[in-house]
């Protein structure tokens, strides 16, 4: 993959844009047939790292049909501008009343035009439904979310998925992660990365405590390599799963600061510091170069929450976890 990672046309909390190039990393340092990614959301590690074979499924049928819809051409760059234009014109014109007429029609009846306009033009870009898997973000009241530019970007984005899907072999399937991982081999590369327990949990559907460790157990008992996307901490917490599910040798924790720009204003927008886990070592990326960022491969967590979860040596940005 190329420094600068490429952006997919739908944006998603959480998204790994930023956090991409150190999975790209990890995979291309262990042998592997097939991708499995169980929540593959916006598709933004797959499309950047882009394995010959994978199976990517997530929970959110919309994000699946989208794909699927791209991957057989009823979806295309032409009929993306020519549709992003059109209902573009219309939410000049109408505002808030046509955004809401959109909303309406796609939880009536869901297809996935209307799901990538309500993507950009939602309020901050948030993908949430409600317990009837409604879409129910409010408004966004930025004016011309349409612009012609805009339109050409996202476009753009869509051409550039479908050159990627015609040379892939890739099949997308609606389903959550018990059925997405129950039928894993030995040459299978797993990237699973769920909603974040106590943070992101309305993107779709629901995610526990409980859940989190199911899937802790699942790629425990996996044929294959694994790589695990959680948080670490930020300023106010930790994640005590972490401990609690991969306090046991042959794991190994990477840790990067990270800043999402998903709260309402500035103020509620803060750095997090995420974690990669895997269950294979990564000593070819372990050492961190701290006067060339780029260099490094992942950034340690601060000295008081690397002693919690296992202290590295000094010029390591890789700490193992394990039982104390």
């Amino acid at each position: 993959m190329t420094d600068a990672p490429f952006v997919p046309p739908l944006k998603c909390q959480g998204i790994k844009t930023k956090l991409v190039g150190n999975i790209a990393r990890l995979a291309q340092s262990v042998d592997f047939d097939r991708w499995v990614e169980p929540f593959c959301g916006s598709c933004v590690v797959p499309i950047n790292v882009q394995p010959r074979r994978a199976v990517l499924s997530d929970s959110n049928i919309h994000i699946i049909q989208f794909y699927l819809d791209i991957q057989s051409g009823r979806l295309t760059a032409g009929s993306t501008r020519e549709f992003l234009h059109d209902e573009g014109e219309k939410l000049r014109r109408g505002g808030e009343a046509h955004y809401y007429k959109v909303r309406e029609r796609f939880n009536s009846e869901p297809n996935s035009m209307d799901f990538l306009f309500l993507n950009r033009s939602c309020f901050n870009g948030v993908m949430r439904f409600n317990r009837h898997g409604r879409f129910n973000v409010p408004y966004c009241h930025k004016k011309d979310r349409f612009a012609p530019a805009y339109i050409t970007k996202i476009s753009n984005q869509v051409k550039r998925i479908q050159e990627i899907l015609a040379r892939l072999d890739w099949t997308f399937v609606a389903t959550d992660f018990r059925s997405a991982l129950s039928q894993l081999r030995s040459s299978d590369l797993v990237y699973a990365d769920p909603p974040y327990a106590g943070r992101h949990v309305d993107y779709f559907n629901s995610w526990s405590d409980d859940d989190e460790r199911e899937l802790a157990q699942i790629l425990k008992d996996a044929p294959c390599n694994f790589v695990l996307s959680t948080w670490h901490s930020n300023e106010f917490r930790e994640n005590k799963l972490i401990s609690e599910n991969w306090n046991a040798p042959g794991f190994h924790l990477f840790t990067r600061k990270h800043f999402y720009h998903v709260g309402s204003t500035e103020e509620l927008r803060h750095p997090m510091i995420e974690a990669l886990i895997t269950n294979f070592a990564q000593r070819q990326y372990a050492l961190a170069n701290d006067e060339t960022e780029q260099l490094a491969f992942l950034e340690e967590p601060p000295p008081y929450r690397s002693k919690q979860l296992g202290a590295t040596r000094e010029g390591q940005s890789v700490a193992r976890v394990s039982r104390s």
